[in-house]
């Protein structure tokens, strides 16, 4: 027994120093670097979570342990912003996605069933999400790097498709001018997208974004129910944002 319980943290301390070195990991990855099964894995990253060193996702984890670079911590932050958000989604809704990656990050965090994902974001489709997540492509112009569904094509299709909610990202959102982009092409989609949300408008940006501006603004502070975001946002920033009636959420690292 012992020497079957020492075998075990040996693997779990195994998997530490793997994500020390890379901070996202699959699955299937460590079960072949470790020689050990899937359900092995589950239950050794469901035990690390419990510890709070990782938070899992699906097909994998990605770890909480202190980053080595800023680049990092913002990534870090993102994931959890995702998978605070994937909380909001229910059974049976529908909801839209925009070009942000990090809305799209929601997909490997969704564990509702009959969930309709309706996204202009062309790198859904190398996204893993579990089986009850359904996900409809705008279609339309597709415009590198971002990968993005822009164009009078995914306008006229978004025309007539409504959803339970929307979760966004975006470039920068202050009280002043709101919710911002610099890409003018995704202004008119992040706009009928908001509109067309029939009960709410979630709004996901990282420390980085509070506070911030860009060139182009997708919707007003006036239109936005909620701000999920995380612990480094400048406090005067999203007090202003609060005075505008907008709830916000900030993620924590010592949450998770």
């Amino acid at each position: 027994m012992k020497r079957e319980r020492a075998f075990v943290e040996s693997r779990r301390n195994r998997i530490v120093e793997i994500m020390e070195e890379k901070p996202e990991v699959r699955v299937d990855e460590l079960s072949q670097l470790l020689g050990v099964s899937l359900i092995t894995i589950r239950r050794d990253l469901q035990y690390l979570e419990e510890q709070k060193l990782l938070v899992r996702n699906y097909g994998g984890a990605v770890s909480t342990m202190a980053p080595k670079n800023m680049k990092d911590e913002v990534q870090l932050y993102r994931k959890l912003i995702a998978r605070y958000a994937a909380d909001f989604v229910a059974e049976n809704d529908t909801i839209f996605i925009n070009t942000s990656s990090n809305a799209l990050q929601i997909l490997e965090y969704v564990e509702c069933n009959n969930v309709t994902v309706i996204t202009n974001n062309g790198k859904a489709i190398g996204r893993e999400y579990c089986p009850g997540v359904n996900v409809v492509l705008t279609g339309g112009e597709l415009r590198h790097p971002k990968d993005a569904m822009v164009g009078d094509f995914t306008l006229r299709n978004l025309q007539h498709v409504y959803a339970k909610k929307a979760f966004v990202g975006c470039s920068g959102i202050s009280a002043e001018l709101g919710m911002t982009t610099e890409i003018f092409n995704e202004v008119s989609i992040n706009e009928m997208m908001i509109a067309h949300a029939n009960q709410t408008v979630y709004v996901l940006a990282d420390h980085t974004k509070i506070g911030s501006n860009s060139s182009f603004t997708s919707c007003p502070i006036e239109k936005i129910q909620y701000l999920i975001t995380d612990e480094k946002a400048p406090d005067d920033a999203l007090n202003a944002i609060r005075e505008k009636g907008v709830r916000v959420y900030q993620v924590h690292k010592s949450d998770f």
